[in-house]
């Protein structure tokens, strides 16, 4: 919060430990330092999240990036080719780390980023023009899939799937302070995932695959819901590098494809 507050790293910081703030410094560091107490998340507080090392505007009104997402990511660019021309749909995208990021890292992407949130459309729109990926990444209000048309090469989406239980016994940083309609999944927390699954068939393409980060104890009914909407589909879930579940994936191919 001090290297945020004097625009510095940590580096200089402890380089600089003579320095003495100014009166206005002071103040603002004493702030955040209060608001920190409360439990506010570091990232609203300096308004910035580092994903998959891209820098991001987060603010109240979306989910913060987490670090497990970003094997999505991996994942995603593991079988796509960066200079094949690809579409795809992220789903629920909040801050638009996970649709700007893959449009950093494939050229030729065109992607449809949806969100039921207005605030974090505009949110999502800012940090694709911050990365300059603005005219690949288009924002469209609605929820799910249901404004979308398709086919596309990818789905891809984090939806919310902690169960009531988890959620209130999540810590304050997470259930007072971030948006509860990026983190809820319902009783089981499996009701946005359902419908997601539901209605993914009719939007990807016969060679299409989709990536869905999901919670670490919902390995036996995902796959079971992800195989009964794709029968002739290869389901899998990964693990993070805690080895916790948290992958979906549902390829519609034989083998990787060159995209």
């Amino acid at each position: 919060l001090l290297a945020h507050v004097l625009g510095r790293d940590r580096a200089w910081l402890y380089a600089h430990p003579q320095v003495v703030l100014s009166p206005d410094q002071l103040g603002r560091y004493r702030g955040l330092i209060s608001r920190r107490a409360r439990r506010e998340p570091v990232a609203y507080l300096t308004g910035h999240k580092e994903f998959f090392g891209l820098d991001f505007i987060v603010a109240p009104e979306v989910l913060i990036p987490r670090p497990e997402t970003e094997l999505l990511i991996e994942q995603a660019l593991r079988w796509a080719a960066a200079d094949a021309p690809l579409t795809i749909a992220d789903v629920g995208t909040g801050s638009g780390a996970i649709a700007v990021t893959l449009a950093v890292h494939l050229s030729q992407a065109r992607l449809i980023a949806t969100d039921t949130s207005p605030a974090a459309l505009l949110l999502a729109r800012r940090n694709a023009a911050r990365h300059r990926v603005a005219d690949r990444v288009h924002c469209v209000q609605g929820d799910l899939l249901t404004p979308l048309v398709g086919p596309f090469h990818f789905i891809v989406a984090n939806p919310p799937y902690l169960t009531h239980v988890e959620l209130s016994a999540a810590p304050p940083e997470v259930a007072r302070w971030e948006p509860r309609a990026a983190l809820d999944g319902g009783p089981d927390g499996l009701a946005t995932i359902r419908r997601l699954l539901a209605t993914a068939p009719s939007r990807l393409r016969s060679d299409g695959a989709l990536l869905m980060e999901i919670g670490a104890g919902q390995r036996s009914e995902v796959l079971s819901l992800a195989r009964h909407h794709f029968p002739q589909a290869t389901v899998e879930i990964i693990q993070d590098y805690a080895r916790w579940d948290r992958l979906l994936v549902v390829r519609l191919f034989a083998k990787a494809p060159s995209l």
